[in-house]
């Protein structure tokens, strides 16, 4: 397949590359800035420079064409306030699912946050009740796509354990710690699953093998 992937060089995308590189995929990972090139290139993807922020749909839609899939894993970052967590998180998720739908990609993958259906609780560090809260808001807008044929991952809390390929995957799963490792696993199994197409997933560490887990939801 190829498949293209916003936000490419962040830490879960940069994991995802290498998998689908080393199994075959075509990828290519959207990035913002020129020095992230060489860890993309590193990781077996194709960097393409653009900035979801000021894109337009066709430029964007460009860079989509031919592709057989169609991975947000984009986010502003944790140094980032309140208006770029709209802007990137919101914002850039809504312009990539357009754009997929403009180039006529319908598999939709799209990374978001446990949580983010729910209002913050009272108390919550208000750039991370924004950053729920646009997580939501681009949940929303892509449920709302006939369009497109997509997939909603919300993982745990992601660490950088090495991965361990055992996970629990459901509609809810409660709260948990997942690392990045397992996330791309994840992904790649998603991808190829069309039984998860209309489904929102919780993931975090468990006990059953990735595989098996994604076909396991596929069959419910």
């Amino acid at each position: 397949m190829r498949i293209v992937i916003a936000g490419g060089h962040g830490q879960i995308a940069l994991r995802l590359e290498r998998l689908l590189a080393k199994r075959g995929d075509e990828v290519a990972g959207i990035i913002r800035r020129t020095e992230q090139a060489g860890d993309v290139l590193a990781a077996g993807a194709e960097p393409v420079v653009c900035d979801l922020e000021s894109a337009s749909v066709e430029d964007l839609a460009r860079h989509l064409e031919g592709a057989d899939a169609a991975v947000f894993a984009a986010g502003a970052g944790p140094g980032s306030g309140i208006a770029r967590k709209d802007t990137v998180d919101r914002g850039a998720a809504a312009l990539f699912a357009d754009a997929a739908e403009a180039a006529g990609v319908r598999r939709f993958l799209l990374i978001s946050a446990m949580g983010a259906d729910r209002e913050p609780p009272e108390g919550t560090d208000p750039v991370f009740a924004a950053y729920l809260k646009a997580k939501g808001a681009a949940d929303a807008d892509v449920r709302a796509r006939a369009g497109l044929d997509w997939t909603i991952l919300r993982p745990g809390l992601l660490t950088d354990e090495p991965g361990t390929s055992l996970v629990a995957l459901a509609d809810a799963t409660g709260r948990g710690a997942v690392p990045r490792d397992d996330v791309a696993a994840a992904l790649v199994e998603l991808l190829d699953e069309p039984g998860t197409i209309g489904r929102t997933l919780e993931l975090i560490g468990g006990e059953v093998p990735v595989a098996e887990a994604v076909r396991a939801v596929a069959r419910r």
